[in-house]
């Protein structure tokens, strides 16, 4: 698999300086935690799952979380467990087709050895478990059942902890709390690939939603939380964890409060104020707002509720050109004793020292998504991406 790998090899070379990487689900956790781009929920509960799968896989998508908890009601949860046996064994005999990154989310720690077994041989198709409301004390029975179940299957399985749990959101518990999963998740390193934000569940607690013109960032107490999760769990020493971006849940027309945040300019250059429009329409110009907000506060990747969301998440993965040769110029060998230099597109300043992890992640970003050629932006990828 490989993001944009469902549109045309020539319409990718026109788009591509890089091309994305090719990868499987065994590939480096490294490389499969950038790559996870926007992961789609889905709930367990759909009688044709295993279709639904594969015709989001042809539409870009490559991650996907099946969900027995908030997405399903609690008498439902016997029958989406049979269903995701069902649909699993149904994919596992389609050997022609490649599915997505897929991964459970669970309730309960018993709930993983459980479907381990259930599996079968579909077990291959399984990434890992999304496990929800982590936190210390609930996360280590979460994580030593993940472990039995990876050891009886021969299966390797990631683990997805879901920050979300109220002690994280409550300032007099925020610390002791975020120690507390630090310690986990680090203990079981190996098993964690990514670290998700519930946002749904924070502004739940104090009985809040934020509107469609709103992003993530604009209420205040979720954004306090988001920097302290990232100033612990996501540093980039070498210590810190992919940690993705929170869900956007809007996808039906609205009535607009506010002027669009979505600048006219890039649209009227690429010819496609249509497609602006339709984007305004349905209040994704707050979502392509929250995306450049989630990676300029450290976040990489996206849960996302609806497929209209995956493209847009993906076309602003994609790392423009002017990005990459910023990277590479700031990680060339011979800068290693550090200094300062003019960018080769002459715009900014480029400090070796303070720029360096920057670069490495705007690499690391570049190989799973690709890099635009210069003269292309946000707007083709996207077309290309709906024509795909």
């Amino acid at each position: 698999m490989r993001h944009f790998g469902h549109i045309a090899p020539e319409v990718r070379q026109r788009l591509f300086y890089r091309e994305p990487c090719a990868f499987t689900a065994d590939s480096a956790p490294r490389l499969l935690a950038a790559a996870l781009g926007a992961t789609l929920y889905s709930p367990a509960t759909r009688p044709r799952l295993a279709d639904d799968i594969l015709k989001q896989a042809g539409r870009g998508v490559i991650s996907m979380v099946l969900c027995l908890e908030d997405s399903i009601e609690d008498s439902e949860v016997i029958g989406a467990e049979e269903n995701l046996v069902r649909q699993f064994a149904d994919l596992a005999e389609r050997d022609s087709a490649e599915p997505p990154l897929l991964f459970i989310r669970v309730r309960a720690p018993e709930q993983i050895p459980d479907l381990v077994a259930r599996l079968g041989s579909g077990i291959r198709l399984l990434s890992g478990f999304v496990l929800p409301k982590f936190t210390e004390e609930r996360g280590v029975a979460f994580l030593e059942a993940l472990t039995a179940a990876e050891a009886a299957s021969g299966r390797r399985l990631f683990a997805m902890p879901v920050l979300e749990s109220p002690e994280l959101l409550h300032l007099e518990s925020r610390t002791e709390t975020l120690d507390g999963i630090a310690r986990t998740v680090d203990k079981y390193r190996e098993r964690v690939l990514a670290l998700r934000l519930g946002v749904t569940d924070f502004c739940s607690a104090y009985g809040l939603r934020r509107p469609p013109h709103m992003t993530a960032y604009d209420v205040h107490i979720v954004a306090s939380v988001i920097a302290d999760v990232v100033n612990r769990l996501g540093r980039a020493d070498g210590t810190g964890f992919t940690v993705t971006g929170p869900v956007w849940e809007y996808f039906r027309v609205q009535e607009r409060m506010f002027k669009p945040q979505l600048r006219r300019s890039p649209f009227l250059e690429g010819r496609a104020e249509e497609l602006r429009q339709a984007l305004i329409e349905h209040d994704i110009d707050g979502l392509l707002r929250e995306i450049e907000l989630d990676r300029a506060n450290g976040l990489l990747g996206k849960t996302c509720i609806h497929p209209s969301h995956v493209l847009p998440v993906h076309a602003l993965s994609v790392v423009s050109h002017e990005e990459f040769s910023d990277a590479q110029d700031i990680l060339r060998p011979e800068r290693g004793g550090g200094g300062v230099m003019r960018s080769a597109y002459t715009n900014k300043m480029n400090e070796v020292k303070p720029h360096r992890a920057w670069a490495e992640r705007t690499l690391q970003r570049a190989e799973v998504f690709g890099v635009a050629k210069e003269d292309i932006g946000f707007v083709e990828l996207l077309t290309a991406g709906i024509s795909g």
